[in-house]
């Protein structure tokens, strides 16, 4: 009889053991879930409604700076005050508003010109131009301001003598007689320098137009006289 009640209070011993955990077996499911849980509290809500905000767009690409203009600068040399003056005009229209211009006086003396001297009256200029240009000279300029030289043609001008007789020369090979050379400062008094600077394009186009109003204007490097 003791043998059955000790086996019996051994059994209810076993028994809750086991349904305590204490003899292995399945683990407790809450147990599980809480053990799979990691760093639980740092997790956070991050909209319960609202999509997630877009990702910001890439900046735009700066547009490219633009090439900075050419400058350029074109001078007019050893001038009369009236051819000065036929400069300035052939630049004064609205085209040429952005360039800047200078006149200034140059050294007297250290220039030679080819030329016709005076005629008669415009009549007679303006005949001898028609044989110059028949006669294929292509640079010639009927002088009109009041003067010495005045209806005179200046066909060059020169920085040096010798560079005034071989143009004299070449002219003389077309068929021009009548031509000579001199001191441009002693025929013509005071000399003057025109400069245009600006845009490259606009000073080539400022070239163009008093090469077509004075073609026989002489043009060299600004700052030079």
């Amino acid at each position: 009889m003791r043998v059955f009640v000790f086996l019996l209070v051994l059994a209810n011993l076993v028994f809750l053991a086991w349904s305590q955990g204490y003899l292995g077996g399945d683990d407790n499911p809450d147990a599980v879930r809480l053990g799979q849980q990691l760093a639980a509290d740092r997790l956070r809500v991050v909209s319960r409604d609202r999509p997630p905000a877009p990702a910001p767009a890439p900046a735009p690409a700066s547009a490219a700076a633009p090439e900075p203009v050419k400058e350029g600068c074109l001078a007019w040399t050893a001038l009369s005050a009236a051819d000065a003056d036929a400069v300035d005009g052939a630049l004064a229209g609205e085209r040429f508003t952005a360039l800047r211009r200078v006149r200034h006086a140059v050294p007297d003396g250290h220039s030679w010109w080819v030329f016709i001297p005076p005629l008669a009256n415009k009549a007679e200029a303006d005949r001898k131009a028609g044989e110059l240009k028949r006669l294929g000279v292509p640079e010639y300029f009927v002088i009109q301001d009041a003067g010495p030289n005045r209806f005179a043609i200046s066909l060059g001008i020169f920085s040096s003598e010798q560079a005034a007789e071989d143009r004299l020369a070449a002219l003389r090979a077309k068929g021009v007689r009548s031509a000579k050379t001199g001191p441009r400062g002693s025929a013509r008094g005071e000399l003057l320098a025109v400069e245009a600077s600006g845009p490259e394009a606009l000073v080539e186009a400022a070239r163009e137009a008093v090469a077509a109003a004075l073609p026989a204007a002489k043009t060299g490097a600004c700052g030079k006289g």
